[in-house]
């Protein structure tokens, strides 16, 4: 279990007491009306960890399932806030990657956005997770959901193999920054293995030196010999993963951001790296999101969302800086 980093918005509530919590969640629900703020300021202000610790205490004084009485009582993407918010990291990761393959259509940037972004621990517990819920192994989902080389990519990260050492073999980093340099840039045609096999199996550390190395031989980013060389999901796919490995908290931001600019709000993923993110990185993807695009998250989220939805991310945002 993930416990509350010091990056994330949401901290351990110091006076808690689950007992009480239950109290007052059941006051807010029941009669006539709901009182929505309770809710938010109870859900919003605890650990994922104490937020568990409700629900057990729920369901051993009231004989239900909290999410069952929050469903009945909320609706529409409020709802899917709270609810997020009561399932622990795994089984949000895997809901997300089951509903992002549930029916027609695949939502490919919910794929990538998870299995780019997590640690090899990670993707182990939402494997197993994911079998023991569903019935089936994610990679299975995956190769009747993908096809082709952007398949292979998101094969390749759900196996959760990636090198988690620190070690940084210099000749390897400049071997592999040529191989990458006459799989893509000097020949005609891509060898997209060759940027799988490296992007997806070697250790940050080491591939933050590959980068720098490929700069020298190539005369330019990483990111934009894959945009010149590559389109569409598998573009995206790889572009995911360079990006998570030189600063995951930059990505986030710009998955939020293209959550909200212009016309409409892509609210799955609004709500997704809000619910995901508010405990581990959410104060470090705020600062870079007003590097990058010189206003606040806050503001954004203010402009783009209303009613409690709009409350209840504002309070996993946290400050208006």
């Amino acid at each position: 279990m993930a416990t509350a980093g010091t990056k994330g918005t949401i901290k351990p509530y110091a006076a808690f007491n689950a007992g009480d919590d239950v109290q007052k969640l059941r006051s807010a629900m029941k009669g006539a009306g709901t009182n929505e703020d309770v809710i938010i300021d109870i859900i919003t202000n605890r650990t994922i960890a104490q937020r568990q610790e409700i629900k057990i205490a729920y369901k051993t004084t009231v004989g239900k399932e909290l999410e069952d009485d929050i469903k009945s009582e909320l609706t529409g993407k409020f709802e899917q806030v709270i609810v997020g918010l009561l399932m622990s990291v795994t089984q949000y990761d895997v809901q997300e990657l089951k509903a992002a393959m549930k029916g027609a259509g695949t939502d490919e940037g919910c794929l990538t956005e998870i299995l780019a972004s997590r640690s090899p621990e990670e993707i182990h517990r939402i494997n197993v997770a994911y079998k023991h819920k569903y019935g089936k192994s994610l990679e299975d989902d995956i190769c009747s959901d993908t096809s082709h080389m952007f398949q292979r990519v998101l094969v390749s990260l759900s196996a959760g193999g990636r090198d988690t050492s620190s070690n940084v073999d210099d000749s390897l980093a400049k071997k592999d920054a040529q191989d990458l340099y006459e799989a893509g840039e000097k020949k005609w045609g891509t060898d997209e293995v060759k940027f799988l096999s490296i992007l997806c199996t070697r250790n940050r550390k080491h591939l933050l030196k590959v980068f720098e190395e490929y700069k020298k031989i190539s005369k330019k980013d990483i990111e934009a010999s894959i945009k010149s060389e590559m389109s569409g999901n598998l573009e995206d796919s790889l572009l995911a993963v360079v990006k998570c490995i030189k600063n995951r908290p930059a990505y986030f931001a710009e998955r939020l951001y293209k959550s909200m600019k212009g016309l409409g709000t892509d609210d799955d993923t609004l709500i997704r790296v809000m619910v995901s993110r508010c405990e581990i990185d959410m104060l470090e993807i705020r600062s870079e999101f007003k590097k990058m695009y010189g206003k606040s998250l806050h503001s954004f989220i203010k402009g783009d969302t209303s009613g409690d939805y709009r409350k209840v991310l504002l309070k996993l945002c946290g400050g208006e800086d």
